[in-house]
């Protein structure tokens, strides 16, 4: 009998590739700015946030290996997370050749990354923060999947920020489970979780801040007028938000209780798929 929490395979899909050339817009999503930016400044945290979440696990390895089945998919698991870090930092690079001034905010963002919380914080509640961040990019996944969230951006930036979204789908369970192994305690788990949103949350508000200062015309009228225009063509801040807390507080939960793995994996299938074949065309 396969167990409720079964994930399943984690696989690696390393020969996907999503190239965003020079002819890439700056505002990429039909709703402007605000829309666009927001999601890019997502963008900006993800590179060394993969990286702190595969720090994170990686510290317990040893711990695993009585567990052969989880050691595997926390193998999957960074290696997913290594080609996101690397595809998202090419989009970084990409930002900066546009002429977005990025290097002062991400100098602030990795010396609180690596200065305060890899460096300050007990191993335990790294890896509490860690499965409590990975339960929340799936939820942001599931709805980025299921609400076309990216129906109105260019394809190139949909077609990576699902790609992701359905990965981290697929892996949302791994830290969790070590954390469920090594530091199992229902206030460990809270404390990452409240530590984990405050500050993804206020990273991503600075990072989208910060590119949307930048264009020009806008001042601080225009840039709230463009974040709320944001807010209400996809509020999936706050319904992920809310939803995220509801769930991850309940003692008794486990990433996999959401069964949204089909919706995943289903859509990697389509990733994955060699384009159709056009059929030739008869000769005259």
């Amino acid at each position: 009998m396969v167990s409720p929490h079964d994930p399943g395979r984690i696989r690696p899909r390393p020969h996907l590739q999503f190239p965003f050339d020079a002819s890439f817009p700056r505002i990429w999503h039909r709703n402007g700015p605000g829309t666009t930016h927001l999601w890019n400044g997502l963008n900006m945290l993800f590179p060394q946030g993969e990286r702190f979440f595969v720090r994170s696990v990686n510290h317990y390895m040893p711990q695993l290996a009585d567990t052969p089945a989880l050691h595997a998919q926390v193998k999957a698991f960074f290696a997913q997370e290594g080609k996101h870090a690397r595809e998202h930092q090419d989009y970084i690079e990409l930002l900066e050749s546009q002429g977005y001034d990025i290097r002062r905010f991400m100098r602030r963002y990795e010396s609180f990354l690596w200065g305060v919380i890899d460096a300050k914080f007990p191993p335990s509640l790294r890896l509490s923060i860690t499965a409590a961040l990975e339960h929340y990019t799936a939820l942001m996944g599931e709805n980025t999947l299921t609400l076309g969230v990216f129906a109105d951006g260019h394809p190139a930036m949909r077609n990576l920020i699902e790609w992701h979204a359905a990965e981290e789908i697929e892996h949302k369970a791994v830290a969790f489970d070590v954390l469920r192994k090594v530091a199992p305690g229902y206030g460990l788990r809270v404390l990452g979780m409240v530590l984990g949103v405050l500050s993804l949350f206020a990273l991503w508000f600075a990072a989208t801040v910060t590119l949307l200062r930048q264009e020009r015309g806008l001042g601080w009228t225009g840039l709230l007028r463009e974040l709320w225009r944001a807010h209400r063509k996809d509020p999936v801040l706050f319904q992920v938000l809310g939803r995220g807390l509801r769930q991850y507080l309940r003692p008794s939960f486990h990433p996999l209780d959401n069964d949204n793995l089909e919706l995943a994996r289903a859509h990697l299938a389509t990733l994955e798929a060699p384009p159709p074949e056009v059929p030739e065309r008869e000769a005259a």
